[in-house]
Parts: C-alpha cells; sequence; structure tokens
C-alpha cells in the first residue's frame, strides 16, 4: 500500500471541509459538507442547508447528488463527508445511504474527521441487501386489486 491517502482522496476530503463553511444550520448547529466526485472526474461540492419547518432540512450528501445529477452526472466514483466531530467519523444518515445507492452500491464513501483522517467504505457497505432501481423491474406476483 501506499503512505498515505492518495492526492485524490486527500483533495476530495480537503473540498468536504471547505464545503462545510457554506452550511445553513441556525438549529442543530451540526455542519457537514459533502465533495462528490463523477466520473468523468469532476468535483461537486454541498452542505446541509436547515429549514424552520425540521423536516425540510437537506443533508449535504444528498444536496451534492442533487447538485450533480442537475448538471448531468449519474455516475459517481467517491463522496466525501465532513463534519466537526473529532471523536468519530461522520457517517451518512439511512436517508443519504438510500440516496447514494440510487446510484449504484460499489462506490466509495470517505468518512471523515476534521484533521483529514478518514475511514474508506462503499454504499454497499453502509447499506447492504439494499433496494435500488433495478428491484423495480424484477419478476413480481400478479397483481389483484382491493374492492372491498
Amino acid at each position: 500500500g501506499s503512505a498515505g491517502p492518495s492526492k485524490t482522496v486527500a483533495k476530495l476530503i480537503q473540498l468536504s471541509h471547505e464545503a462545510k463553511e457554506q452550511t445553513y444550520c441556525p438549529y442543530s448547529k451540526f455542519r457537514v459538507g459533502a465533495a462528490l466526485l463523477t466520473l468523468d472526474n469532476s468535483v461537486h461540492t454541498g452542505c446541509n442547508v436547515e429549514n424552520a419547518c425540521y423536516n425540510l432540512g437537506m443533508c449535504a450528501e444528498r444536496n451534492v447528488i442533487a447538485k450533480a445529477v442537475s448538471e448531468g452526472h449519474r455516475r459517481f466514483k467517491a463522496i466525501a463527508i465532513a463534519s466537526d466531530m473529532s471523536d468519530q467519523f461522520i457517517s451518512p444518515c439511512g436517508g443519504c445511504r438510500q440516496f447514494m445507492r440510487e446510484f449504484g452500491s460499489n462506490w466509495d464513501v470517505y468518512l471523515s474527521k476534521p484533521d483529514g483522517s478518514y475511514m474508506k467504505m462503499t454504499v454497499e457497505e453502509l447499506l447492504p441487501v439494499s433496494f435500488g432501481p433495478e428491484d423495480l423491474t424484477k419478476k413480481k406476483v400478479s397483481y389483484i386489486p382491493n374492492n372491498n
């Protein structure tokens, strides 16, 4: 193995921490940033954006994926996630795991700390035995409407 992270991984993690600076989190005060690497090596960044109607808040991971998709990207190599927690790596919520899974299960997720250290996982490892777009086309039993 190499002595440290590749320059690409280190840069992606750095960009996720920079993205965290743009966070709008007046309610939780919990800043999260994300940097997404597409298949064609473009990088997009995003942060969490909260709302007074709490459940309308948007996580950094969903934000950056939606941003990249809106610019024409559908395939991703990696996402780096950053927060201010120094005692543990930031981990994506269940909703974000499912959102990542929409675009495949075999891509990398870098869970980081403010010092730049990280833990590398795949979407598959974060969301095993998952449900994805291909499941919608699998054979199903006949549908019989309930007309009671």
